[in-house]
């Protein structure tokens, strides 16, 4: 329901959702605006790279939530949709 790309994931708390279609910010950019602006906190995939000079715009969506606050991201990420896009 959202414009991300979500990536395959298995055996985890997260999902990883690629953003590089909406915005060419920077990860750490990205998921500050995201946080400050939709109200949705996500955490950039580049913090656990070796080479932090790398950024492939991952973001990671943590789902070991209450289902009501995952309808609820779901719901502000919808809403704001025209924030995720630079």
């Amino acid at each position: 329901q959202t414009p991300f790309k979500l990536l395959n994931c298995a055996g985890t708390y997260f999902q990883l959702a690629s953003y590089a279609h909406l915005s060419d910010e920077k990860d750490t950019d990205y998921c500050v605006r995201l946080t400050k602006e939709v109200g949705v906190a996500t955490i950039p995939v580049s913090v656990f790279y070796s080479n932090p000079v790398v950024d492939n715009k991952v973001i990671r969506f943590c789902f070991a939530k209450k289902e009501e606050t995952l309808a609820q991201g779901i719901e502000k990420l919808i809403k704001f949709e025209k924030y995720l896009s630079n």
